[in-house]
């Protein structure tokens, strides 16, 4: 029989996603209507060392569910990848008297908690939070839907400035391994061509769509490139070869960058957020450990957070035809 929870730590870990403080809000209130002690851990994996923890309440978490970022901050950890490191971040949970670990991030997160639980035998929960999308095993991460809605809305205002001078604007997405973000703000916002990490499109071919695209009529044209694409360096290589190639477009090129993590998240992410926190708070206390919670055909499912590191998200080819399609 598994021991009873009486302390459960949240702590969030790798890159920042909207939707992060709504799970935190919602591990934390779990906690109280079950009448289990809450702490927050600070800065990650690194707090989890230094002992950086605060006692947190249903009251600690209030105005927080509109926020990105996260309140328990984040940071990356050399340290904790070493054996001393995680034999100090289990001492310091055993002082403190925390029985449990709710982990807020990516697969580097997950992969953590993994080893942290094989060598110490130490409940941990996942949830995953990341712009990306890119964990197997859910659906939807927190954050996806956000940085979508933040990035199509970037786009309409760049497609503004590309019709009124006659542009070809490059737009580069975050996905270094995966083209969710790009896939998907591609077909909303209506972009000629989309370039991504799982579809090798070619320099020539990317040519001859945007000659075929100029001679249907468009006097502009958007093509959004997945910091990941496989068909050149840099998105600023291939403008360079576009302005070789092809005359008659006027090229730019613009890089969101971080500003696709920012603002504030989504209705879908908040309610997401707080259906993935009462899950993996409820399942620490049914005994469960090692697993990941995550959304699948809209139900909180759990998957070993073995098969979430291992396991790779598929992009919806679905959706590649109809961008195709559109672009007609």
């Amino acid at each position: 029989m598994s021991k009873t929870i009486k302390k459960i730590g949240v702590l969030t870990s790798g890159g920042d996603a909207p939707g992060m403080n709504a799970a935190i809000r919602s591990v934390v209130r779990t906690c109280a209507y079950h009448n289990i002690e809450c702490v927050g851990v600070y800065r990650g994996y690194e707090g989890l060392m230094e002992g950086d923890f605060k006692e947190m309440n249903a009251r600690s978490v209030k105005d927080i569910i509109n926020r990105g970022g996260t309140i328990l901050k984040s940071a990356r950890s050399m340290a904790f990848r070493t054996k001393e490191g995680r034999v100090l971040a289990h001492s310091q949970l055993k002082q403190a008297d925390i029985d449990a670990l709710v982990l807020i991030g990516g697969d580097g997160t997950f992969t953590g908690g993994m080893i942290f639980n094989q060598e110490f035998g130490y409940p941990v929960i996942g949830i995953p939070g990341t712009i990306d999308n890119d964990i197997y095993g859910t659906s939807h991460t927190l954050g996806f839907d956000t940085a979508l809605n933040t990035v199509v809305d970037a786009i309409d205002k760049i497609r503004d400035t590309a019709s009124s001078h006659n542009r070809l604007f490059f737009i580069e997405v975050m996905g270094r391994d995966v083209g969710h973000i790009a896939l998907n703000v591609g077909v909303g916002a209506g972009a000629e061509e989309i370039l991504i990490p799982e579809e090798d499109l070619g320099l020539d071919r990317l040519v001859e769509s945007l000659r075929r695209s100029r001679q249907s009529g468009k006097s502009s044209s958007i093509v959004i490139v997945a910091e990941g694409d496989k068909i050149g360096k840099s998105v600023f290589e291939l403008k360079d070869y576009v302005d070789e190639n092809m005359e008659g477009y006027d090229v730019r090129v613009s890089v969101l960058g971080h500003m696709q993590r920012g603002g504030s998240p989504s209705c879908f992410d908040r309610v997401l957020a707080s259906r993935m926190g009462v899950k993996a708070v409820e399942s620490l206390m049914a005994g469960k450990t090692n697993y990941m919670v995550g959304l699948i055909n809209n139900e909180m499912e759990l998957t070993p957070l073995e098969s979430a590191i291992k396991g790779k998200s598929k992009i919806n080819l679905e959706l590649l035809r109809v961008s195709e399609i559109m672009a007609t």
